[in-house]
């Protein structure tokens, strides 16, 4: 019998969490690395947010770092941009993005601001960390994804992931940014039992430091014959579809935004001029939106026309329905992406 080779190296075991595990690791990690990081918002505490985004700090870094507020966002919002122009790293939860009407003063008026109003003598290394999307039925004032509203404003820096490896990096680079960052994530992709959980979403996450850069895109699959630009959970939707169109023979490339602002035009201008025809997929409403920029951006930008007018699929310009059979059918799905690139390709659907 012969012995196992003790100099051929094992592979690492994939260690696979989900996005609210990746969150909430990465902030405790940097709690550890930084004394001047602590957490606030609404049921952070012992409950570990709604959306597991703090499950577990409580417990170790006690409630001076970890601090329950009262349902007031403009109240803590405004606490944490206090905080943040006098030393500290604030990491602030908005539960729903829904409510951000009720401290967009804080945000915008405060903490987007603060560096240009002092002559860049004081920064907001603050994140203020919010839930978005639909689909699981619970209509139009928890529903919203409001990527466009807070991409369009000067000052601050906005991202979403598409699974865990990224938003754990994502998070680490959010919370050393100097400027306040907008870290969006998807219910749906969040990996709460309660929500259900695109598989995808669950990959490999190192429990070792590293940082995803804010301002890069990523190609998730290589393509020739089409660019479908998609972020958060609309990226495991091109995915699908590109499974399904490729046994065709259509070959789809896909991108992941990761981050809304500043937008990765140089990766999509490549892509584009590369594959002659582009798709943008964004689960926000329709006008004036992700997908209305991207297209605006490659038509300034390429000398050269596209083989086919540039699209978007967007949720329509209506107030999300609490019907799971009406939200569904307005949401961006598979199916839709797919018939969408055939007629693109001057297939019949």
């Amino acid at each position: 019998m012969s012995l196992p080779d003790a100099t051929v190296e094992k592979p690492a075991a994939e260690r696979r969490l989900t996005i609210a595990k990746a969150m909430s690791e990465a902030i405790g990690q940097e709690m550890e690395r930084d004394p001047s990081v602590l957490v606030m918002g609404e049921d952070i505490g012992k409950m570990g947010g709604v959306f597991g985004t703090t499950t577990g700090l409580f417990e170790k870094f006690g409630a001076e770092r970890v601090r329950d507020t009262p349902i007031s966002e403009t109240a803590f919002i405004g606490a944490a941009v206090g905080m943040a122009a006098s030393g500290l790293r604030p990491v602030v939860e908005l539960m729903f993005v829904d409510f951000f009407g009720v401290c967009m003063d804080a945000i915008y008026n405060l903490a987007a601001k603060q560096s240009y109003f002092s002559g860049g003598k004081i920064s907001c290394p603050m994140v203020l960390m919010t839930s978005v999307g639909g689909g699981y039925g619970d209509a139009g004032q928890h529903s919203q994804c409001l990527y466009a509203t807070f991409g369009h404003l000067p000052g601050m820096k906005v991202v979403i992931p598409s699974n865990a490896h990224d938003a754990k990096g994502l998070m680490l680079s959010a919370i050393r940014d100097d400027n306040p960052v907008i870290f969006m994530f998807h219910k749906a992709l969040q990996g709460m039992g309660w929500l259900g959980t695109v598989a995808g979403s669950i990959n490999d996450t190192p429990e070792s430091d590293y940082l995803v850069p804010i301002g890069k895109a990523s190609i998730v699959r290589e393509g020739s014959d089409i660019t479908i630009v998609g972020l958060g959970a609309t990226v495991h939707q091109a995915l699908t579809a590109a499974e399904n169109l490729a046994k065709t023979g259509i070959n789809a490339e896909i991108i992941d935004l990761r981050t809304i602002a500043p937008l990765d035009r140089e990766t999509i201008f490549a892509s584009a001029s590369k594959t002659g025809r582009l798709l943008v997929v964004d689960d926000d409403y329709l006008s004036f939106g992700i997908g209305a920029e991207i297209i605006a951006s490659v038509c300034e930008a390429l000398p050269d026309p596209l083989k086919c007018p540039p699209q978007r699929i967007a949720h329509p310009d209506i107030p999300i329905p609490f019907t799971p059979v009406m939200e569904h059918f307005l949401l961006p799905d598979a199916g839709k992406i797919e018939g969408r690139v055939r007629a693109m390709l001057g297939e019949n659907t």
